[in-house]
C-alpha cells in the first residue's frame, strides 16, 4: 500500500522526505480505523470508548508539546503541494538568498553563493514574503549608463539597441526598451532593459557583465564618450 501511495504522490509533491510523511501518516490512520472496527465488531464498546478518549487526550498534548514542529511541517506539505518551492530552483527569503539544496519536514536548506549552507524553518518562509527564479523561466535585465552631452541621442539609442540585440535577441513582443532618465552633472544618463532565458540570480548578473562589456566596446568603436565626473578645485588667493 505504501508503495502505491508513494508513487501515486510523486505526480504531485516532488520532495520524497514529504512524501513518505504523508504515506505513513496514512498507513498509521488505516491501522487506527482497523483496530476501532474490529472493537466495533467485537461490541467492546466500553474499550472503544476508553481508546478514543485516551486517544483524544494524547493527540492534545501532543500537538501542544510539539507545536512549532507541526507548524513546519504542514508548512513543508503545503508549499510541497502547492509547488511554490523546488530543489534546485534560487529564492530569496528571510535576508539570504541561494539555490534550495533539500525540502525536509522542519527546514528549508539553501547553499548561497559563498558555497554556506542555510536553514530556515519552513514556517518562516510560509509567513514571509520569499522571491523564487524558478517560477520564470523568463527574466527582464536593466542596466544604467551615461553619455557625453555631444552626443547624438537617437544615435546611440540605436546603436546600443543594436549591441544589445546581437547577443541577446528579441523575442515575442518583449522588445529592448531603451530610455533617457535624467540630465546628470557629466552626462545624461538612460536606461536599457531587455530579456533573457534563465532562473537563477546568478544569470542576471552574468547577463548584465556581458551587456555591460558589449556596450562599451560598441560606444568605442563609434567614438561615442562615457563621461565620468570631474570636480575642479579653485584655490583662493590670500591678501597681500
Amino acid at each position: 500500500m505504501q508503495g502505491y501511495l508513494n508513487r501515486l504522490l510523486k505526480k504531485i509533491i516532488k520532495q520524497p522526505s514529504i512524501r513518505n510523511l504523508i504515506t505513513n501518516m496514512v498507513s498509521i490512520l488505516v491501522i487506527i480505523l482497523g483496530v476501532f472496527l474490529a472493537l466495533a465488531i467485537l461490541n467492546l464498546d466500553g474499550t472503544l470508548k476508553s481508546l478514543l478518549a485516551g486517544a483524544g487526550v494524547a493527540g492534545l498534548a501532543i500537538s501542544l508539546a510539539l507545536q512549532g514542529t507541526l507548524s513546519n511541517t504542514f508548512s513543508g506539505i503545503f508549499l510541497a503541494i502547492k509547488d511554490e518551492l523546488n530543489t534546485g530552483d534560487y529564492i530569496e527569503s528571510n535576508g539570504f538568498s541561494g539555490e534550495v539544496m533539500e525540502i525536509d519536514l522542519r527546514n528549508t536548506k539553501i547553499k548561497e553563493a559563498d558555497n554556506n549552507i542555510v536553514v530556515i524553518p519552513n514556517k518562516m518562509i510560509m509567513d514571509n514574503p520569499f522571491k523564487n527564479f524558478g517560477l520564470t523561466k523568463r527574466i527582464r535585465t536593466t542596466i544604467t549608463c551615461g553619455i557625453d552631452y555631444s552626443s547624438d541621442l537617437d544615435e546611440v539609442e540605436r546603436i546600443a539597441k543594436a549591441a544589445i540585440s546581437k547577443i541577446f535577441p528579441e523575442s515575442g513582443g518583449e522588445n529592448i526598451e531603451f530610455f533617457y532618465t535624467n540630465f546628470g552633472d557629466s552626462s545624461i544618463d538612460f536606461i536599457l532593459r531587455f530579456w533573457v532565458d534563465g532562473m537563477k540570480n546568478l544569470t542576471a548578473i552574468e547577463v548584465k557583465s556581458k551587456a555591460i562589456k558589449a556596450i562599451k566596446r560598441t560606444f568605442e568603436e563609434n567614438d561615442i564618450s562615457i563621461p565620468f565626473p570631474v570636480r575642479t578645485l579653485v584655490q583662493a588667493k590670500e591678501d597681500q
